[in-house]
């Protein structure tokens, strides 16, 4: 029974992990595909540096055209990160026959189509499963098990980082500085977390997972991103009062042809359950015509958990193998890209503002809203520390993005308005 042979390019946390499990979980390996695994060759930057993982030296290289262009080589584990040369490696690769798994999302975002339209002109898989929400299989999930339904909507908590920050912000009152330094100290931020808590990681994994639940080409430029640097304590404190967490929320949602996709900051009704989600779990959930409403939930990053996607995925090409239908899974997209425009996407709204304190400044507010025929939901006044001046928390009803951008912009005309403090999109309705 010849043994399936893979090489590793790279050998970080993702691939040490996935040594670990090719390892200590041969028999299972063996049971789901009659035949053994061998890791053949791992391409690592420094020969010589001490292993998470117990591997021998005469499997390292620091060459990676000894694995791309191995002919004893089935299978190809891309866990190195970077885009260009990864990109270059992956594409002769596929040129040589090669099969992928890959856990690259910031690859998968920008490159995804033209890697898949190579994997399938040369006969090969191309899976990338653990780009998106470590451990938990999502894109599974919508490729197979969701197959037969349509995809309206879905919602998710997809950067373990960002999650959290803001946890421990809204749990312990802390500040925004502070997490992030316990975050990196601890490992769940990198020294520049600019990717994660700008939202460009999130970002990614939402337009990955509205090209595949949409199927249809959505592009990094198609989602509109905003981070968490600006949060503040105070936002959080007011969102419980009003009854909602605030959390990064990704929201890809589709209407007839048409399609929205975001990643911001969000207050969500604390009965939602992506709201129960903390810490560095991640969650997605997924609206289907036929299904309703499900949830996929787990860990969202570490090496064992984003390893047991990279080793289903790899067990995946082998079954393939086994059956002789490699390259024949990619789909491509069935519809033409078309984009919400500012008037077609609706939501309800939180915004925090400082104004004067004086008689007849809230009527001049409400009648900026009532001029767009936005009503308001629920209103707070409280007053602030620098004299003559009062604070303001509104929630909206429904309105167009486009009519509630063009009531702060009103807003910032106003004299009776010194700052538009913070501005939030909101799901669902608070206590």
């Amino acid at each position: 029974m010849e043994a399936i042979s893979v090489g590793l390019l790279g050998l970080g946390t993702v691939g040490s992990g996935v040594v670990k499990i090719i390892k200590n979980h041969q028999d299972k390996l063996m049971h789901q595909v009659g035949c053994p695994v061998e890791v053949k060759k791992v391409l690592v930057q420094d020969l010589n540096k001490q292993r998470e993982v117990d591997i021998e030296a005469s499997l390292l290289t620091g060459s990676p055209e000894e694995i791309i262009d191995n002919p004893d080589i089935d299978i190809i584990i891309e866990v190195m990160g970077g885009i260009e040369d990864t990109r270059k490696h992956l594409l002769k690769a596929l040129a040589n026959k090669k099969h992928i798994v890959t856990a690259n999302k910031d690859l998968m975002a920008l490159y995804g189509s033209e890697l898949l339209t190579a994997a399938s002109e040369n006969g090969c898989d191309l899976f990338y499963e653990a780009s998106v929400a470590g451990g938990i299989p999502i894109l599974r999930g919508l490729a197979d098990g969701l197959a037969s339904d349509r995809i309206t909507k879905m919602m998710g908590i997809v950067n373990g980082t960002t999650n959290y920050i803001l946890t421990k912000m809204s749990q312990d009152g802390s500040a925004y500085e502070d997490v992030l330094k316990e975050a990196q100290e601890l490992g769940y931020a990198e020294s520049d977390p600019t990717s994660d808590v700008e939202g460009l990681d999130a970002a990614r994994k939402m337009a990955i997972l509205a090209t595949l639940g949409f199927s249809m080409k959505v592009d990094l430029v198609d989602v509109k991103v905003k981070g968490i640097t600006g949060v503040t304590e105070e936002d959080l404190q007011y969102g419980k009062q009003l009854g909602y967490i605030m959390k990064l929320i990704g929201i890809a949602h589709r209407e007839g042809e048409k399609v929205e996709v975001s990643v911001q900051p969000a207050l969500l009704a604390e009965s939602h359950p992506l709201a129960g989600v903390n810490n560095e779990y991640n969650a997605v959930y997924v609206y289907g015509e036929a299904v309703g409403e499900t949830m996929f939930y787990g860990p969202g990053a570490g090496s064992l958990p984003t390893a047991t996607a990279v080793v289903s995925d790899l067990v995946g090409v082998m079954k393939n193998l086994r059956l002789g239908v490699n390259g024949k899974s990619a789909v491509s997209p069935q519809y033409p890209k078309k984009l919400k425009d500012p008037s077609e996407i609706y939501s309800k709204y939180f915004l925090r503002l400082h104004v004067k304190d004086e008689v007849g400044v809230f009527g001049e507010l409400t009648s900026i809203f009532s001029k767009h025929s936005v009503s308001l939901e629920k209103i707070l006044q409280l007053p602030v520390e620098e004299k003559g001046l009062a604070e303001i928390v509104l929630v909206t009803h429904q309105s167009s993005l486009k009519d509630y951008e063009d009531i702060l912009s009103s807003l910032e005309d106003l004299p009776a308005v010194k700052t538009i403090e913070s501005s939030y999109r909101v799901e669902g309705s608070g206590s």
